[in-house]
């Protein structure tokens, strides 16, 4: 990686990060880094609550957080104010200390929580719910992995030399012990695994230049499980090696602990909970834990590169490449979440393949990842859609983008692969022409592409989840398994602008900070989009009020106040049937939107003459 790509990281992300006014907010340079990381698989969704808070007397900072799909760990996004500036020119770090004393910000707040110190807290602060929840019994057992990551538009350098050299900084893992006292009971005690990662720009740069594709996972055993794995060499060909072993059911609980769904990078599925499977798993665990490596079928690991040692004449794994669980990524989570229910798992032992590919292209790599996981799947069912890493469909899409005219006369621009707006820009003989025939409003990625696609339909949960559950679903519906799906055609990009145009324009109307309706714009909108295709489906499925969206390119004074009108209802709605606190988090469960959906105040709101004439239903 080079300066002048770290250069033109910073100012993209400059850029993107700015208000109407021209100003740079840090809850938008977070909405900028969010779906990077979600490429490079180190969260689940982009989805983020936005708390920011502020406490320079107690030292402690947060701008948003998260909790993974699973629900184990807790990752907190902290942005370096030092660093915001265009005019700031100084942002080379080379000392570690510079980033410490950030982390610690975010130490000190979930520190402070637990011990039920930050009582000052008012409730109406959108960082209440976590403040509660890290502070309580349910939290205290709920969490095991506090990850945080600090986002920051400097670059990470050594300056040995003529010119600043690119480095990159790592930081150990820590546990630590807290005792938590809850009233009326005995003090518990808890020990938190805290991961610390750095978000600059030599970090984001390098996703933009790997289109996604970030540092791959390297694992050295002695580093996490404290010893090298004990290995039989199996094969051993020009291009390819493999090797076998026995793994102690431990060893993999902390190896999933420490990394969770980066393990499963290349994996076809996700933990889909204690059912049908992974329910016989769990039994044989608590019931059977000897027989364990009987009856389960074991794991199939690659990586592009082992070191291997000698010692006593037996053979020792000591790291991994790129290292990938490709099959039996439900019975690692198993054995994990079996093990936090407290079931004993020190007597079970799981078999592992381990098949290094000695190559450094991605797409042979890529390939024969995508082979394994077909060939070796057997305990459930895999998908020929989740082992697609390209869709035809989404290049007949990129291809109506750059070939259909909207009435005003300007294109939209569909960003199938990550930077490549950027790199166009860079490419072109006028770049300033570019970005203002394309602003980004006028702009779309694949993972907006399918979040504004499923709002329009029965499941806004899943879109306020956002990640892989939602591009899935967007993908198995437009080009399913079976049969050849929804014709990509100029009627369905007619539609989809105006999808588009409707979500973010109902974005808008919503707000953010202080102007804003309330805390729940990433939840809202989805739930009124989706309340609005619902009763749409009973009349004319909404095709008036998207062709007349795509005519006008904008929506109408009448209908956006009615849209306002539906966004304070949903608000509330969202408030008064969730059943935690935690609103955000909350509103990812389906129960929720049955609730908000089937409620006496939505269902009168959309029967009333003014919605129905304001939304052509």
């Amino acid at each position: 990686m080079e300066l002048g790509a770290v250069l033109n990281t910073r100012e993209d992300l400059l850029n993107s990060s700015k208000d109407d006014d021209g100003f740079v907010q840090q809850n938008l340079l977070i909405d900028e880094v969010m779906p990077l990381l979600l490429e490079t698989k180190v969260v689940d969704s982009e989805d983020v609550n936005h708390t920011y808070y502020l406490s320079n007397d107690d030292k402690i900072k947060i701008n948003g957080y998260t909790v993974n799909s699973t629900g184990e760990r807790l990752q907190i996004f902290i942005v370096d104010d030092s660093y915001l500036s265009e005019s700031n020119d100084d942002f080379y770090v080379s000392q570690r200390n510079n980033y410490e004393e950030q982390f610690k910000k975010a130490i000190r707040l979930v520190s402070s929580a637990i011990q039920n110190k930050l009582k000052n807290i008012q409730e109406s602060e959108p960082i209440k719910p976590l403040v509660a929840k890290l502070g309580s019994e349910d939290g205290l057992t709920q969490f095991d992995v506090i990850e945080i990551f600090l986002v920051t538009l400097s670059a990470t350098v050594s300056f040995r030399g003529e010119e600043p050299q690119l480095r990159t900084i790592h930081y150990k893992d820590n546990n630590k012990s807290f005792s938590h006292r809850v009233v009326g009971k005995k003090a518990q005690s808890k020990e938190l695994l805290f991961i610390r990662r750095v978000v600059d720009l030599n970090y984001l740069a390098n996703i933009y230049a790997s289109q996604g594709r970030a540092e791959p996972l390297k694992v050295v055993f002695k580093d996490v499980i404290g010893k090298n794995i004990e290995v039989i060499k199996a094969a051993d060909e020009a291009d390819f090696e493999s090797y076998l072993c026995v793994l102690d059911a431990p060893i993999l609980a902390d190896l999933y602990k420490r990394y969770s769904s980066q393990l499963l990078e290349k994996n076809v599925r996700s933990f889909l909970q204690f059912k049908g499977v992974n329910k016989g798993i769990k039994k044989t665990i608590k019931d059977d834990p000897e027989k364990f490596i009987a009856f389960n079928n074991g794991l199939t690991i690659t990586a592009t590169e082992a070191k291997t040692s000698y010692y006593k004449k037996s053979l020792y794994l000591e790291s991994l490449d790129d290292f990938q669980i490709v099959n039996g990524g439900q019975t690692t989570a198993s054995i994990y979440f079996s093990s936090k229910e407290g079931l004993d798992i020190s007597n079970v032992k799981v078999v592992a393949k381990i098949n290094i590919a000695k190559t450094s292209k991605s797409k042979d790599l890529d390939d024969l990842i995508s082979k394994i996981s077909e060939f070796s799947n057997s305990q459930s069912r895999v998908s020929k859609v989740d082992l697609r890493s390209r869709s035809p469909k989404l290049v007949q899409l990129k291809s109506l983008s750059e070939s259909v005219l909207p009435p005003s006369g300007k294109k939209w621009f569909f960003e199938r692969a990550k930077g490549d707006f950027n790199t166009q820009v860079r490419k072109s003989t006028n770049g300033q022409k570019l970005k203002n025939e394309f602003p980004p409003k006028k702009r779309f990625t694949k993972e907006l592409l399918a979040k504004y696609y499923c709002a329009w339909g029965d499941a806004p949960h899943l879109v306020k989840k956002g990640g892989e559950k939602v591009f899935r679903m967007f993908i198995e519906d437009i080009e399913p398994e079976q049969g050849d799906g929804i014709d990509i055609n100029r009627e369905f990009y007619e539609q989809l602008i105006a999808k588009i145009i409707l979500f973010r324009t109902m974005e808008e109307v919503y707000g953010q900070g202080k102007n804003a309706i309330g805390q729940l714009r990433s939840a809202a909108v989805p739930y009124a989009i989706s309340a609005i295709y619902k009763w749409s489906n009973t009349t004319n499925d909404g095709t008036l009020l998207l062709q007349k969206i795509w005519k006008q390119e904008c929506l109408s004074d009448g209908l956006i106040e009615c849209l306002k009108e539906l966004l304070f209802l949903m608000n509330e709605l969202i408030k008064k049937y969730s059943l935690s606190d935690d609103y955000g988090e909350y509103s990812k469960k389906e129960e929720l939107w049955v609730a908000v959906k089937g409620s006496s105040e939505l269902k009168s709101f959309m029967a009333s003459a003014s919605t129905k004439a304001a939304l052509n239903i």
